[in-house]
């Protein structure tokens, strides 16, 4: 959408669904309500979108630029027309400005709806001005006292985390202390939901919409959950020891030769590739693209023509910690990477390799030597 004080701001392309059901369901109100003639109604309709929006954005520039403050780079801002989020370059270095960052945006919304309210009070009530004025004021406050609710992924919930921190020592173990407090979050505001319904405060469309905001906060909240778990297996990514065997075959070779080289050699999960006259390493050979040649045609196609060049591939130097290895694949996703020492690439990693040391529950057993045709 643009940039904000020299941040990127995106918008979510679900919101314009969303936008396009609160001005009709607004611009309707404002026909029947305040007795505006339809074009009218509709063009106001998308002005209190519009103001939404600004209360989002504003919400979120507040986390921007705390996290600002206090040096940790703001890499972007996504709008939706009810929530937001602000993707940072780095964590929080302390709970104390972990705390400062999560609780900065609510306060911004909750000075918005103090701003907000005191417009509502001095503007007639059955006017344009006064209605927008009043509905933004509630709709403030309300993503403020939401937001502050103690579970991940709320605003309240970070906070929560930077507690738990504070106390434990440990920022992975309070990330899962507070996806769990999310779960349990979730859970009470449904039955909540489901009461207020009962008793007639709430219409079927109030309901369904709360239930997918809790639905939202249920999985939120597992994310929360699973990162808090992942990030603390980080210390166990050591390269040198995922990083599997190379077994080189000159350019030219038949690729029935190399799989038959590559079936012979006594260590497990060795990885084809492929080099050039002088022995340098050019390419590694893509197991997919060798499983969709035919066993016959195999003696006759070059191992070079199903592979990948080593320049497409990422290279990870050894010594890198844990984090700054998934920090990686993030900023350059693949399925394989050369892993290197110097000038020499001593082995290759493989993103598979590394979710099953994050998530050894959710990992299946890795191919070995004999399951993968390169």
């Amino acid at each position: 959408m643009g940039h904000v004080l020299g941040i990127p701001v995106y918008a979510n392309a679900s919101m314009l669904l969303l936008a396009a059901l609160v001005t009709v369901v607004y611009g309707n109100y404002a026909r029947n309500g305040l007795g505006l003639p339809s074009p009218w109604a509709y063009v106001v309709g998308v002005g209190f979108v519009v103001c939404l929006l600004g209360s989002v954005l504003l919400h979120e520039l507040g986390h921007a630029l705390t996290a600002r403050r206090y040096g940790i780079g703001v890499r972007r801002i996504t709008l939706e027309l009810l929530s937001g989020w602000t993707e940072m370059d780095r964590d929080a270095p302390t709970p104390r400005i972990d705390a400062l960052v999560s609780l900065a945006g609510p306060i911004v919304s909750l000075v918005l709806g103090g701003i907000a309210t005191g417009a509502a009070l001095l503007l007639p009530e059955r006017t344009v001005p006064g209605q927008i004025a009043f509905q933004l004021a509630v709709s403030n406050v309300l993503v403020a006292v939401f937001n502050v609710l103690p579970g991940l992924p709320l605003d309240g919930g970070r906070a929560l985390r930077a507690a738990v921190w504070a106390i434990l020592k440990d920022r992975n173990r309070a990330t899962v202390v507070a996806g769990w407090a999310g779960r349990v979050l979730a859970v009470l505001t449904a039955a909540t939901v489901f009461l207020f319904y009962q008793i007639g405060w709430l219409t079927v469309f109030g309901l369904v919409f709360v239930l997918l905001v809790v639905l939202t906060l249920w999985q939120g909240a597992g994310q929360s959950i699973r990162l808090g778990r992942m990030t603390r297996r980080f210390p166990l990514i050591d390269l040198g020891r995922l990083a599997r065997p190379l077994l080189a075959v000159p350019a030219g070779t038949p690729l029935g030769e190399a799989q038959r080289r590559r079936a012979e050699d006594p260590r497990p999960d060795v990885v084809l590739a492929v080099t050039d006259s002088a022995g340098s390493l050019t390419a590694l050979v893509d197991p997919v693209a060798a499983e969709r040649v035919p066993v016959d045609r195999r003696p006759w196609v070059s191992v070079e023509s199903v592979a990948r060049s080593r320049d497409a591939l990422t290279s990870l130097p050894l010594g890198l910690t844990g984090e700054q290895v998934v920090r990686a694949l993030q900023a350059h996703p693949g399925a394989h990477y050369l892993v290197t020492a110097g000038e020499d690439v001593v082995g290759v990693l493989r993103v598979a390799d590394v979710a099953a040391v994050l998530e050894p529950r959710r990992a299946t057993p890795s191919p070995r030597k004999g399951t993968e045709s390169a």
